[in-house]
């Protein structure tokens, strides 16, 4: 399939609480990693087996709150500019998520949030 949804985060203003819930509701395995780029210094990674896992972080400034699904796409600024160009809004623009990829926000026409993901090595 072109594009894939390839990630699914929780940026939350008490991670420590959304972990707690999410862990004993679903009974995910989460896992704490190092990310000097989030708010919090940490990461945490959701393991859920089979299917598209994801994250948990500290809501950052310019990100929106709640649950952002990310889709794959292989030219993040391209990808960007024509969301832009077919009437979407750019909320933050293409930003490197260092040794991992770069990604984006969009809000559709419709008002719907959405992130653009490119893989390093892309």
């Amino acid at each position: 399939m072109a594009n894939p949804f390839v990630h699914v985060e929780l940026n939350t203003p008490d991670p420590v609480k959304a972990k707690s819930f999410y862990a004993e509701l679903f009974d995910w395995q989460l896992e704490d990693v190092p990310n000097p780029a989030a708010p919090t210094g940490t990461y945490t990674m959701i393991k859920v087996g089979e299917g598209t896992g994801g994250g948990i972080m500290k809501k950052i400034p310019d990100g929106p709150p709640g649950w952002l699904a990310y889709v794959e796409v292989d030219d993040i600024r391209a990808a960007t500019k024509k969301a832009k160009s077919l009437g979407g809004e750019v909320m933050k623009d293409a930003t490197e998520v260092i040794g991992m990829g770069w990604l984006s926000f969009i809000r559709d026409p419709t008002g719907a949030v959405l992130g653009l993901w490119q893989s390093k090595g892309q």
